[in-house]
């Protein structure tokens, strides 16, 4: 069994700078954004299930999900948001568990956005939270998908807390300071987790 570190952390906090720097350490990376994203193409289970859930009106003029109608859909719709969930996760769980058994790596990192609130701490052997000061998210959101600040605060109040991601943490990125400040951070990490997958192995 490969050695699996789960990173997470709130939106606009980071992730993908710190995967990105893993990454170039050649750790591979199985993000869960990215498999959610191909589980929705049309004609896939997932599709044929969420437009069953949702009616046309999830669907784009070509067909495909309309995924920013679904974004919003679930921000306001606590139900549709559990009930996109419990389509997706279970399929997500599945083909991450099943990238990680062809990794050839000492480790790889599961990039897992929602690991608090879908508690899917089970599927890894280790933790790491990127910590980022809300008014720190809210102000990248704002910046980089164009919306308002009410929006990005709606956004952050449907994830877990800080508190709560910090609750399951093994380590810690402080993302509040500048983006090269995190290469030494990414540096050390990375020589732990080799210590630790050659004890596991």
């Amino acid at each position: 069994m490969v050695f699996k570190v789960g990173l997470t952390g709130g939106v606009a906090s980071g992730k993908t700078t710190v995967s990105e720097l893993f990454s170039a350490l050649g750790v591979p990376i199985i993000d869960a954004d990215v498999i959610a994203r191909q589980l929705l193409d049309k004609g896939s289970d997932c599709y044929q299930s969420v437009l069953a859930l949702f009616g046309q009106q999830v669907l784009l003029d070509n067909d495909n999900i309309n995924r920013a109608w679904l974004r919003q859909r679930i921000f306001t719709d606590t139900k549709a948001k559990q009930d996109l969930e419990a389509i997706i996760h279970p399929r997500v769980r599945q083909q991450m568990l099943a990238q990680a058994e062809q990794c050839r790596q000492p480790y790889c990192i599961l990039s897992i956005p929602l690991l608090t609130e879908a508690a899917m701490q089970d599927l890894v052997d280790r933790v790491l939270v990127v910590d980022t000061a809300p008014a720190r998210q809210i102000a990248r959101l704002t910046a980089r998908d164009g919306i308002s600040n009410a929006q990005a605060q709606q956004m952050l109040a449907g994830q877990a807390t800080p508190e709560q991601r910090l609750a399951i943490a093994d380590d810690v990125i402080d993302n509040n300071g500048s983006a090269e400040a995190l290469t030494p951070l990414v540096s050390q990490l990375h020589q732990q987790y080799l210590k630790l997958a050659a004890t596991q192995a």
